[in-house]
């Protein structure tokens, strides 16, 4: 070989060395965003089952999706004088009409106030709801798409597109104070929604919520925009065993203009979490529910008094709220999900409550329900009938004889988007270790094709060199098996000792141990491997798809064995001859951020150090809804509250705490981590404190995540990697061997 063959040969493989052994950076995750997936976007699907549309710009632009071509522009908002633009749309059921919105203003987590407009497909005219200058909130049509129901001002109204008139249905509606058509903080944030009247399918009545918020206790936050003095948000927050709104429930009559109450919360009932229109006209399904979560009824109810009861639930713990309520049109029939039986399944129901047939079976969950394909008699759903930390894509009959059929089941984590239809479904997969790809499949499961399957991440991957996420088990010494997963770092051995990151979120029916793509923590963990960390992952008790028990055993002493079940994996990990147990720390957020402070707190040999974003600490100052569903009030339980809010145990704190909130966080009050640092103060306990002013419970915008994962980067670095350097084992240090013996002859 030639002189020049020789040196060309060594370069190449120098550029592939380099190429190989590229690292990540912060910058690369959180401000240049090089890692981020491709993603498609949820689809608006067409009534006819093969087409969807997609705001690209200002355009509204119609799709098929069998070979994804475009095939029309259904609005080009350039066209329409008056609209400066489009941010989000919604067909009437129809499809003639689409209702427009823009210039958002944000209120709380799903909540919004926007400029609305109605544009008529058929004569091409826009119309305005309500007058100019006035954002109103939920604009809806009626299903003759003649009528717009909204809120402004918590007053609900309607408006007649025909005349341009606007009728007030309520009039006392008043910051603070009445609630009417939309949903308060804590419905909004803890049952997840924040629409508050609905119409009837026959468009003749709305039913909507009222909240008197008067009784309820106010929260103020303290906003710091370059003013001379701060800016000051205050709202009503109930927290635990506080006052809740007094709610009611009412049915406006299009054709009388009356309105009359039908339900009202009581000493019995506390909260309506749900109301559904059945498909008998004139006729209300609402959700009653007691304080304590553990009762729940549907009853039928209608404007002209009559009241009657559909089903009941009870549980010695509490019942999760969900939205699988389906109403059969041909039959007086619906399908109903539960945990009735131990884990969550479908169930098929009569109209006069007695149940039909239990439509799934089995010890697993059904994790997600997509929807009754009623002309067909087929259900489609999501399920961990593998195991709990996969998912897959299954259709049944509303026979419960008929054997299930998977469409998807693919190892890893799959989910779908249905067409109206079910003809068509978009297949999103993915696993740990590969990022989501979308492909269209039929409603036999057969593949139409890719829409996207993120190659370029998956080359990126490669060229960055990281490591395959592994699953591991064990068994605590409560003989309780639990699911984890762990990076090592690049050309890991058995021979050195590495210091350890646990990640933990832990609450209760959640999951990070899932074999599903890990978003940006996975490229943060990834890079942390690099510098020579093991990042692991455990699911404790209380974590979801393993059934009722499991997930509910947590009740009334939240914290409680989440925490020993986190402090049996520390000692699980610090026993394998690769990690020093000495180096241990654990990192969350939100409730991870809670269990983060309740392991160093209580944990103190297990565990070095922790970092503890947006925690709860004390879960009395928590809202009334999410803390009283599993712990009830202190007053109920004092010593469950006690034994288990991190602000109890400050003293005991050893190791290195960093604690981290958003001063604008509406959901977890900045007032945890203000009461968390007194308590460490008085006990005169050494500890880093982060805030963000104006931040939310996200703790986003701007390089403010950048800024946030540098300090946790830095933390981590000084207090786990460097900490042990001084004595003479540094991260990945080989251990040393004892000398052997030579035998004697």
């Amino acid at each position: 070989m030639s002189k020049k063959a020789i040196l060309f040969l060594v370069l190449c493989l120098t550029v592939g060395a380099t190429q190989a052994q590229r690292s990540i950076s912060l910058e690369d995750i959180w401000q240049y965003y090089t890692f981020m997936p491709k993603r498609v976007p949820g689809f608006n699907f067409m009534n006819d089952g093969s087409h969807y549309t997609r705001l690209e710009g200002n355009k509204i632009e119609q799709y098929d999706l069998r070979n994804g071509k475009q095939v029309a522009t259904l609005l080009d908002v350039a066209s329409i004088a008056d609209v400066d633009g489009i941010q989000n749309y919604q067909f009437t059921e129809d499809e003639d009409r689409i209702i427009l919105s823009n210039n958002a203003e944000s209120i709380y987590r799903h909540s919004f106030a926007a400029d609305f407009y109605i544009y008529n497909r058929g004569d091409q005219s826009v119309q305005r709801v309500y007058e100019e200058g006035k954002k109103v909130r939920l604009a809806a049509l009626n299903p003759q798409g003649d009528k717009v129901a909204f809120v402004y001002e918590n007053n609900l109204y309607l408006q007649n597109l025909a005349t341009g008139e606007s009728t007030r249905i309520t009039s006392d509606g008043e910051m603070n104070k009445i609630i009417n058509g939309a949903a308060d903080w804590v419905y909004e944030e803890e049952f997840g929604d924040d629409h508050g009247f609905f119409w009837s399918p026959d468009g003749q009545q709305i039913a909507f919520y009222r909240f008197d918020e008067s009784a309820v206790s106010e929260f103020t936050m303290t906003n710091y925009r370059d003013g001379l003095y701060p800016e000051y948000v205050t709202f009503k927050y109930p927290k635990v065993g506080e006052e809740n709104s007094t709610v009611s429930i009412h049915i406006y009559d299009l054709a009388s203009g009356k309105t009359r109450k039908v339900a009202e919360t009581g000493a019995e009932w506390e909260y309506f979490p749900r109301v559904k229109w059945t498909r008998k006209a004139g006729e209300l399904c609402v959700f009653f529910m007691n304080r304590h979560q553990s009762k729940l009824e549907l009853r039928l109810v209608d404007f002209v008094g009559n009241s009657r009861t559909l089903l009941q639930e009870e549980s010695p713990y509490y019942i999760d709220i969900h939205d699988n309520l389906y109403f059969l049109e041909n039959s007086d029939q619906f399908v109903w999900t539960s945990e009735l039986g131990g884990y969550n399944h479908v169930y098929l129901y009569n109209m006069d409550g007695s149940l039909a047939q239990q439509l799934t079976t089995g010890q697993w969950e059904v994790t997600n329900f997509y929807g009754l394909d009623e002309e067909n008699g087929m259900i489609y759903y999501q399920a961990a009938k593998r195991n709990p930390m996969q998912r897959e894509i299954y259709v049944s009959g509303l026979d419960a004889s008929a054997t299930p059929k998977a469409l998807a089941a693919e190892a890893g984590t799959s989910s779908a988007q249905f067409s109206s239809t079910f003809d068509y479904f978009v297949l999103t997969h993915s696993s740990i270790n590969k990022p989501a790809s979308y492909t269209v499949l039929d409603r036999d499961g057969e593949e139409v094709r890719v829409i996207e399957d993120n190659a370029d991440l998956q080359n990126l991957q490669e060229a960055y060199g990281v490591q395959d996420v592994e699953f591991f088990q064990f068994n605590t010494d409560d003989d309780v098996q639990l699911n984890g997963y762990m990076i090592k770092p690049p050309f890991f051995n058995e021979k050195r000792v590495y210091p350890v990151l646990m990640y933990v979120y832990g609450g209760p029916g959640s999951q990070t141990v899932k074999d599903s793509w890990g978003g940006q923590n996975y490229w943060w963990f990834q890079m942390l491997a690099q510098q020579g960390y093991i990042v692991v992952s455990v699911d404790n008790r209380g974590t979801g798809a393993r059934g009722e028990q499991f997930k509910k055993m947590t009740y009334q002493r939240l914290g409680h064995y989440e925490t020993i079940d986190q402090t049996a994996a520390a000692k699980y990990l610090g026993s394998q001859n690769y990690i020093d147990a000495k180096r241990i720390g654990i990192f969350g957020w939100s409730y991870g951020g809670y269990m983060a402070s309740s392991c160093i707190l209580k944990s103190p040999e297990r565990f070095s150090a922790a970092i503890a974003v947006a925690p709860v600490t004390n879960w009395k100052w928590y809202d009334t809804i999410y803390t009283e569903r599993y712990m009830r009030t202190v007053s109920e339980n004092e010593e469950g509250y006690r034994q288990n809010s991190p602000v109890y145990f400050a003293e005991q704190l050893q190791g290195d705490y960093l604690l981290v909130h958003g001063m604008g966080d509406d959901n977890v009050h900045f007032q945890h981590t203000a009461e968390m640092a007194n308590a460490l103060i008085q006990a005169n306990r050494q500890f880093d404190t982060y805030f963000y002013p104006n931040k939310n419970h996200g703790i986003y915008g701007g390089l403010t995540r950048l800024h946030l994962y540098t300090k946790m980067t830095e933390f981590l670095d000084k207090n786990l990697k460097a900490q042990r350097a001084v004595e003479g084992r540094p991260a990945g240090v080989l251990r040393m061997q004892p000398m052997q013996k030579s035998r004697q002859r």
